[in-house]
């Protein structure tokens, strides 16, 4: 779906596991490394397309990932003028976003590229938090940077929960630390 001012909708995929560590995918057959992301189709909710998506791309279901936050707004990036497809209609000169943090809950053996007869990736690594805004294309450094600061909060606040219930408290500062 593409909107009036050209910016097709989409959903960004942000997995992580319970050392809040990052899913960062290996576009097939290049050496590009970004989030999983893709359209909205007509019709679809924003979370309808997260999990078809999801299954398309990585071969997760459902099941595989707990919510734990997604940005309140669409956020937006413009294609390079390279990238844009002259003469396709409706034009489509951007993205826009909804970008979700889902953490993993089952094995990551279930992470499958094969899923689709064409897939976008064929190799994943867990990379640390902030890694991939050094790692992405350019053109889409600051919708990263911006879904990350945004999703963060719903990282931390899982790590702490887990950490409760394994009956460790968060390091408080000693008097002479402050």
């Amino acid at each position: 779906m593409i909107d009036s001012e050209g910016f097709r909708a989409n959903i960004g995929m942000i997995v992580c596991n319970d050392f809040g560590n990052l899913l960062w995918t290996r576009r097939i057959g290049q050496n590009s490394w970004q989030f999983p992301q893709g359209g909205v189709d007509p019709g679809e909710s924003a979370e309808q397309a997260l999990f078809r998506e999801l299954k398309e791309e990585i071969g997760l279901e459902k099941q595989d990932v707990r919510i734990l936050g997604s940005t309140k707004s669409w956020l937006k990036y413009r294609l390079p003028n390279r990238y844009i497809r002259q003469g396709s209609f409706p034009l489509c000169v951007g993205q826009k976003q909804k970008w979700y943090m889902m953490r993993l809950v089952s094995n990551e053996s279930r992470i499958r590229f094969d899923v689709t007869g064409h897939p976008e990736f064929d190799h994943f690594m867990w990379v640390n938090y902030w890694y991939p805004l050094r790692q992405v294309i350019a053109f889409k450094q600051s919708v990263y940077r911006e879904a990350l600061c945004e999703l963060m909060p719903f990282v931390m606040e899982h790590q702490v929960r887990q950490r409760k219930q394994r009956g460790r408290r968060p390091h408080k500062k000693g008097k002479n630390q402050e």
